[in-house]
């Protein structure tokens, strides 16, 4: 019997209504800011309401917009199941057969299931003419994020080939501005605005990875929407494969986000009983962007596998010796770590096989006898007695044709036609949807764990997937790797308890929400200059909040632009993340060392507000100042960064507003005076001024010039005020930037 009912779903200030009445798939006729309680009357009204009027020369029947949105009810747009059965059976027909709610079946009398909390429904339904049968999950999270996802299967005699399940959620006519992420290699997530015009803003991903160019979270918004104010609706695709992102305005003036898996021809072909699920489509509703990140970032952290607050230090060893494993000089390297209180030490590439440099060895997952004859039991064992954590990386989705591996088994390339996909990296991709070839990777990966104390993997993907087929029959690969390295890490995490892994695809290009259901942190990007990287964590963090986020100190001079910048400004900008550092620590002169031993401690303190605070970026005229922070919970606390990224037109960008906190307390506000940088001018209300001759030139050799103490520090402002009135902030020289603790005096 056809389902027949409305749903209401609330919690965390957020409402949906599902209506589901008369046997269709479920639509929203709301979703949005939290409409309180309704009674069945209400949400009947509601959805009359939002009804299309009609108009002449369109359909005589009001188009019922499906959350998988449905060809034969009039929708002209882009339809959430694409397929046919060798031509047909493509426009099908659902109708609703069962309802679920949190996995109890409910009454469809057609009154209102009213829900508070996270809620999941499930709704199947099905076309006995097609052949076809579906399932829509919808659920609204911790956080208050909505989710849906598809499933469809192959009820008919024969097969039926799957071309897209793209599920969309409808958004108001009053979000008519975009904003989602593009970039490159080593300029990941940057954010870009454009109108929502008739038509559809479709953004297609086919790398075979999450992309470092990808939209990652599209918005669609009120005109001038910012951080902090502006209704803005917006949806990400956790898939970390092919993926469709797009946004879409009809005529009629009916407005829709959506997403899903991008389909390869011929990669889902489903025989009788066969079925084939889409991946969520993350819904995610606020006023400015701050609160729709924050809906993410609770989501996230109210997960039980989400690692906590005290996230360890951690030390790479990539740009510090690259390729060269000297064994001295690696435990040197450890020693100086664990002295400044570091906590877990990673070895990156060039452990194993022939891979002396990225032209070969990729695939031969054994230890090199040649750099490490007595195995990696030497380096292991001095990095645990100096109490850190031991980590490892891998690249186990890639091969080079330089390899044991690729020799014995050729097959094993992902390659389609008579030819080798185009090289990159000098690497190719190893075929991870074979069986035997998974099993060979898998074996491999489990003898290092088995025989080494490995505590974190740092896992890599360094090219895209081009001409990935199957060199059997040539068939594209790309849905079934995808699924093979999600397979792949849960074998692993299963098997290796409390083994960590870092998400890492020539830097950020696999930053996405599946991929992070089974990692514990991406690296955001091979670039660690802290100028790149304001931007790209400013909107990294649209998405994953900063304990999942890799941020490390690097050497003076940046491996990847070759600008240099002061170690304040490199500290300042990766300590809003999960920190560590990537620099040859033998280099590092006294004063640096003893500067960053500061900066490590303050981070240690900190770390339990840094990585669970609110985020909060503050929108402000001036464009050559960035500032941003984290607040409590329990706005008991806050810490912000003001940044100088440019130079201004003006002497002073004025005062600076402190947005989050509680406008009925009040708040001591003090820049932390230890990690200042060398240069800069400080308002009256530091409590600080500039040192004298006498006391510059009583410092010692190399002695880093301080701030000296000049009345009393900091001021005290209320909550209202600070948000309102602001700040004067220091005159501060280009990429540089200061810390402020605010804390609660009442």
């Amino acid at each position: 019997m056809p389902v027949n009912a409305y749903v209401l779903l609330r919690t965390e200030g957020v409402g949906a209504l599902v209506d589901l009445t008369d046997g269709h798939l479920p639509s929203l006729s709301y979703w949005g800011a939290d409409l309180g309680e309704l009674t069945t009357a209400d949400a009947a009204a509601t959805a009359r309401a939002s009804e299309f009027p009609g108009a002449a020369n369109i359909s005589d029947d009001p188009v019922h917009l499906a959350l998988l949105p449905e060809h034969w009810t009039g929708w002209l747009g882009r339809p959430g199941l694409a397929g046919s059965r060798s031509g047909r059976d493509w426009s099908p027909k659902f109708s609703t057969t069962g309802l679920r709610v949190d996995g109890a079946t409910a009454d469809t009398d057609g009154s209102l299931i009213a829900t508070e909390g996270p809620t999941v429904l499930e709704v199947d339904a099905a076309d006995e003419v097609a052949g076809l049968a579906v399932t829509l999950t919808v659920e609204l999270t911790a956080g208050g994020l909505l989710r849906v996802r598809a499933t469809v299967t192959n009820t008919g005699a024969e097969p039926y080939e799957v071309q897209g399940l793209t599920p969309a959620l409808p958004v108001p006519p009053v979000a008519r501005e975009l904003l989602d992420m593009c970039g490159r290699w080593g300029k990941e997530r940057v954010a870009r605005r454009s109108p929502l015009q008739t038509g559809i803003h479709l953004r297609e991903n086919r790398k075979g990875r999450t992309g470092a160019d990808a939209a990652t979270v599209l918005h669609a918004g009120t005109p001038g929407f910012s951080f902090g104010s502006g209704e803005i609706w917006a949806v990400h695709t956790a898939w970390s494969g092919n993926h469709v992102h797009y946004a879409e305005r009809l005529s009629t003036g009916e407005q829709v986000l959506g997403g899903g898996e991008l389909l390869l021809p011929g990669e889902i072909v489903l025989a009788t009983g066969e079925s084939y699920g889409s991946p969520w489509l993350y819904g995610a509703y606020g006023d400015g962007l701050d609160e729709v990140a924050r809906r993410f970032h609770r989501f996230l952290r109210a997960r039980p596998n989400h690692p906590s607050t005290d996230r360890p230090v951690t030390i790479n060893v990539w740009e510090a010796v690259y390729f060269d494993h000297d064994l001295d000089r690696l435990v040197d390297l450890a020693e100086r770590a664990a002295e400044l209180g570091v906590e877990r030490y990673v070895l990156d590439d060039g452990w194993f096989g022939s891979r002396r440099d990225d032209h070969s060895g990729l695939g031969d997952w054994t230890v090199s006898p040649d750099v490490w004859p007595n195995g990696l039991h030497p380096i292991v064992n001095k990095v645990k007695d100096l109490g850190m954590e031991f980590g490892l990386w891998f690249e186990p989705e890639m091969i080079n044709l330089d390899s044991d591996t690729a020799r014995a088994h050729p097959e094993w390339v992902m390659a389609t036609g008579d030819r080798l996909p185009v090289e990159s990296r000098f690497q190719q991709v190893i075929n991870l949807g074979l069986p035997e070839c998974y099993a060979y990777i898998r074996d491999a990966i489990f003898a290092i764990l088995t025989e080494y104390r490995i505590d974190y993997i740092k896992w890599d993907h360094n090219r895209d997937l081009v001409d990935a087929g199957t060199q059997l029959d040539g068939r594209p690969g790309v849905h079934e790797q995808t699924l093979a390295f999600y397979r792949l890490v849960d074998e692993i995490k299963a098997a290796f308890p409390g083994l960590e892994i870092e998400s890492c695809s020539s830097g950020g290009a696999r930053v996405d929400l599946g991929v992070l259901e089974r990692t514990e942190r991406v690296w955001v990007s091979d670039c660690i200059d802290p100028h790149e990287r304001q931007e790209m964590h400013r909107w990294t963090t649209q998405l994953i909040p900063p304990e999942l986020m890799g941020a490390h100190i690097a050497s003076g001079e940046s491996h990847t632009t070759g600008r240099a910048h002061d170690l304040d400004y490199r500290a300042a900008t990766a300590v809003f993340g999960h920190l560590g550092i990537e620099w040859d620590l033998a280099r590092a002169s006294e004063a640096e060392l003893a500067e960053l031993r500061g900066w490590i401690s303050f981070y240690k303190e900190h770390r339990g507000l840094l990585l669970a605070g609110d985020l909060v970026r503050v929108d402000f005229p001036d464009s050559s100042v960035n500032v941003h922070g984290v607040v409590a919970p329990d706005q008991s606390s806050a810490i912000f960064s003001v940044v100088a990224v440019d130079r201004s037109e003006a002497v002073s960008v004025g005062r600076i507003p402190l947005r989050g906190l509680d406008p009925t307390r009040r708040y001591r506000v003090a820049p932390v005076a230890d990690l200042l940088p060398h240069r800069g001018r400080p308002p009256a209300w530091f409590g600080l001024r500039m040192p004298s001759v006498d006391e510059y030139a009583a410092l010692n050799a190399g002695e880093r010039t301080r701030l000296v103490p000049d009345g009393e520090q900091g001021v005290e402002l209320s909550g209202a005020a600070l948000a309102r009135s602001g700040l004067m902030p220091a005159n501060i020289d280009p990429d540089h930037a200061v810390l402020y603790l605010v804390t609660a005096v009442d």
